[in-house]
């Protein structure tokens, strides 16, 4: 027979407290614990309405689906929590594709040149986005709607429409058709942008500012932050993020071309504020955010399985994200 120490009274209460304030937490539906519920809800009912759902195969290939959308997101999170909005992710990814593209085949067809070229053109527009927002005053969704235009267009103007053929192997295998400790790159690329958002959110200065920005600006300029800066900063990660995933694509497609991934902007939003992430700034973690984008991925998979049509499908999506904003303000 155990005897009751005083150490093993305390850890049993800390236990019954922990699981008190677990179940207390579900019924007052607080959004982390909605989310995982509604994820397993998701699982469920489509494991359930489809027989090819459940399987190893059709689970690599919600991964995959949901690489791009995963990697920007994790940019958008900053822009959002720093009460922010970013429209122009899309066209700043097509943009970056065909800049990437065209690098390696008029300059040299070396992967790091189309890798610089594709990044420095993200980070380049969110650079833009970041200082007619802030230096200007002009709010971030006229600014990037201005910009998801001019990228798609600039996109779209130097080839005439036209795809450009990629040839580089190596660029194909690192970004696109490799495997990395058995993983695919795609996968591998989103897990890297993940864990460098959480790096840079929760256990850095940078991350704490972006916080404070959201929060409640004023407090954090009085506070001596340059919130100029910080939310230019976070636009700037989302624009190389979003070059990011223009590599993955274009690797992937041996192509890049200026009309993929229009209205992707949609899914990456929601999957933010799925995740957890006020529209109204100052509230947001990158876990959320990739459950967010799982939860989005396997909303697609599941409805495609089933047969649902595109027009449909984007009804549902547009009805959860009013939703989620409506949850966002309870």
């Amino acid at each position: 027979m155990t005897e009751l120490t005083a150490p093993n009274v305390v850890a049993a209460s800390t236990r019954t407290d922990r699981r008190r304030k677990l179940l207390q937490n579900l019924l007052r539906g607080e959004r982390p614990y909605m989310l995982y519920i509604a994820f397993v809800v998701l699982l469920v009912v489509f494991s359930l309405s489809s027989p090819w759902f459940l399987s190893l195969d059709n689970f690599l290939n919600i991964g995959r689906q949901t690489t791009l959308v995963s990697i920007i997101a994790v940019g958008m999170t900053f822009v959002i929590i720093a009460r922010q909005i970013d429209l122009s992710v899309a066209s700043t990814l097509a943009l970056s594709g065909m800049a990437a593209a065209l690098a390696m085949s008029q300059i040299s067809n070396s992967w790091i040149v189309g890798a610089v070229a594709g990044l420095g053109t993200g980070a380049l527009v969110g650079l833009l986005n970041g200082i007619l927002t802030t230096q200007l005053s002009i709010p971030s969704f006229l600014v990037t709607l201005g910009s998801l235009s001019m990228a798609r267009g600039l996109a779209m103007m130097v080839t005439n429409t036209k795809p450009v053929i990629i040839t580089n192997e190596t660029y194909f295998a690192i970004f696109g058709e490799g495997t990395f400790l058995g993983i695919p790159v795609p996968i591998a690329w989103t897990l890297v942008a993940m864990i460098v958002g959480i790096l840079l959110l929760h256990y850095n200065v940078f991350g704490r500012r972006i916080y404070a920005v959201g929060g409640n600006p004023t407090a954090a300029l009085y506070s001596g932050i340059n919130t100029k800066w910080v939310t230019t900063a976070a636009f700037v990660l989302t624009g190389a993020l979003a070059g990011l995933a223009a590599l993955v694509l274009s690797a992937r497609s041996h192509a890049a071309r200026p009309d993929v991934v229009q209205g992707m902007e949609l899914d990456v939003i929601a999957a933010v504020i799925l995740g957890g992430c006020s529209l109204f700034g100052g509230r947001g973690y990158i876990l959320g955010t990739l459950f967010g984008s799982l939860i989005i991925g396997t909303l697609n998979n599941g409805l495609v399985l089933l047969g649902v049509s595109s027009p449909m499908q984007l009804v549902i999506k547009g009805a959860i994200i009013v939703a989620a904003v409506a949850f966002t303000k309870r």
